[in-house]
């Protein structure tokens, strides 16, 4: 991509999708070496898993355990404010419809498709991931990775930024976190949020149910599994975060049970998107449009 400037700006940045497809193979590593999972032995995981947050810009201490605490809480209707974020939580029908005119339309606008899965990504990986505001106080370790990866990060790109030029290392570097930021987003909501997805209450949840009814397998065309770790068989992944995403294909494989989950083709996770609120009458997720009027210019 930097020799290509020289070039032409549109192919350096046509180059900016496959790269970011690799830096999305990238983060799953990384998101493998946090369960420890990628290798067996966990000093490996750890090193390996902060060499890629260089990478991806995701504190690896931090975002370890608050990923813990989302497989702890997934699809849980009385625990969403645990381990929760706009793309793995939801509101039931009946809160959003007690919620205040103002607060309902500042809700519905931030996850516009054009915000939640465009605009917010990349903010969520450059600006986000740069504070630990949402980090508990008692988490000092944790709290720590985020200065240190900041200070790692600050070296790196003053080095490179010598090396090859600040405007050529900002155009080459924001195009490719731009383009992995919305593609990782888009599939890790997707996985959680989608029609059939099942959410349950705190006597009902179970690690199983939430796995099996709650998580999708997001069949995709091989070169795009390949790029994506095989985080499409998320199923199989929150059934057992140990098992290392390049065999998650060969379990999904072997058992009938784990091929009866929710499927998503390419074109039903693109659908997924607009599906925010589980509707406890009907028992699954609805979008906006069928619960709000069709005059309301956001739906």
């Amino acid at each position: 991509m930097y020799a290509t400037l020289a070039v032409s700006l549109w192919l350096t940045l046509a180059m900016a999708v496959p790269a970011g497809g690799f830096l999305v193979r990238i983060f799953v590593i990384q998101h493998d070496c946090g369960h420890g999972a990628f290798f067996r032995s966990p000093a490996a995981n750890d090193w390996i898993g902060r060499l890629c947050s260089l990478a991806t810009l995701t504190p690896y201490a931090n975002w370890r355990r608050q990923h813990a605490v989302h497989h702890a809480n997934w699809n849980n209707l009385d625990r969403r404010e645990s381990g929760s974020d706009i793309y793995s939580a939801c509101l039931t029908t009946r809160e959003y419809h007690r919620l205040k005119p103002l607060r309902r339309t500042l809700w519905r606008l931030l996850r516009h498709p054009a915000i939640a899965l465009i605009i917010l990504p990349p903010l969520v990986f450059l600006l986000v991931y740069r504070l630990p505001f949402d980090t508990p106080a008692h988490w000092r370790r944790e709290r720590l990775s985020v200065h240190a990866t900041n200070l790692a990060l600050a070296t790196v790109i003053a080095g490179l930024g010598f090396i090859v030029g600040f405007g050529a290392m900002a155009v080459v570097q924001l195009s490719i976190m731009v383009v992995a930021a919305i593609i990782g987003v888009w599939l890790f909501s997707v996985q959680h949020r989608f029609e059939a997805a099942r959410w349950f209450t705190r006597d009902e949840w179970s690690a199983v149910d939430a796995s099996l009814r709650g998580t999708s397998y997001l069949r995709l065309p091989p070169i795009l599994q390949w790029f994506t770790g095989n985080i499409g068989f998320h199923h199989v992944h929150h059934l057992n975060p140990r098992i290392p995403n390049y065999h998650l294909a060969a379990c999904h494989a072997a058992s009938h049970y784990l091929q009866q989950v929710p499927t998503l083709t390419l074109r039903d996770g693109l659908k997924a998107a607009t599906y925010w609120l589980w509707d406890e009458a009907q028992e699954r997720m609805v979008r906006l449009r069928d619960c709000q009027p069709r005059r309301d210019p956001l739906i």
